[in-house]
């Protein structure tokens, strides 16, 4: 899974809230109905957006397979006729696109992931949300961020020692609830330990956030977010 790795990349200098701006701004012209030359420019600019923060494109679609898994099951679904000619090819393009378009969108956030450390991401949100709405934003993006490669921990121990005892060798119904059952009782668990370690280290709803300041760096990439949030009105 990829998360925050420091380094020194052009991503990485940038101001969190740059980059969150680009990433709503892609996702208005992604999925917005749009011409191949125009999904072409995306393409274009989900590839600047990896090489900007040093993220192989390999690297960016194994963290992201299990999704991909999902958004190639559509078109085959939508191919798929229930009597003759069985397969129709032109039906699966439209749900294909979307697919693709979806994909950008997660090869856009995964260079965000990667260069941006959980304390900016919660306080570009709570600087740009005001009050209590922001600070509820900030906390669960922050608390998710942290929470979910735990998770993903817990679920990948889980399948090892389920293999290591042969439970491998059983049906994938009684291997898919047997994981999602130890699945669900670890999180639940891990859910109770992080209550009691934000209580015993006095959680605040406001703490004292990293300062953050836009550079000359940022004014292009905001341009760019103004100019991908407007590109389906053109």
């Amino acid at each position: 899974m990829l998360t925050y790795e420091p380094d020194e990349t052009v991503a990485h200098r940038l101001d969190p809230r740059s980059k969150l701006a680009v990433q709503m701004g892609f996702a208005v012209a992604a999925l917005a109905r749009i011409s191949p030359r125009a999904l072409l420019a995306l393409s274009a600019v989900a590839a600047v957006a990896l090489l900007a923060a040093r993220v192989s494109l390999a690297r960016a679609l194994y963290a992201y397979r299990f999704a991909l898994v999902v958004l190639a099951i559509a078109p085959v679904v939508s191919a798929v006729t229930l009597g003759s000619p069985w397969i129709d090819p032109a039906a699966a393009v439209t749900p294909a696109l979307a697919s693709y378009r979806v994909l950008l969108i997660l090869l856009v956030s995964a260079a965000y992931v990667r260069s941006t450390p959980v304390r900016d991401s919660r306080a570009a949100i709570q600087r740009t949300v005001p009050g209590k709405a922001g600070q509820l934003l900030g906390t669960g993006v922050a608390l998710v961020f942290r929470f979910l490669p735990v998770l993903l921990a817990d679920v990948r121990t889980i399948r090892e020692a389920v293999a290591a005892r042969l439970g491998d060798e059983r049906g994938p119904v009684e291997r898919a609830s047997r994981l999602g059952v130890l699945g669900l009782s670890r999180a639940f668990a891990r859910a109770d330990r992080l209550s009691l370690a934000l209580q015993a280290r006095c959680f605040s709803w406001n703490p004292t956030l990293p300062a953050l300041a836009f550079s000359r760096l940022d004014a292009p990439v905001l341009a760019l977010a103004a100019g991908l949030a407007v590109s389906p009105l053109l």
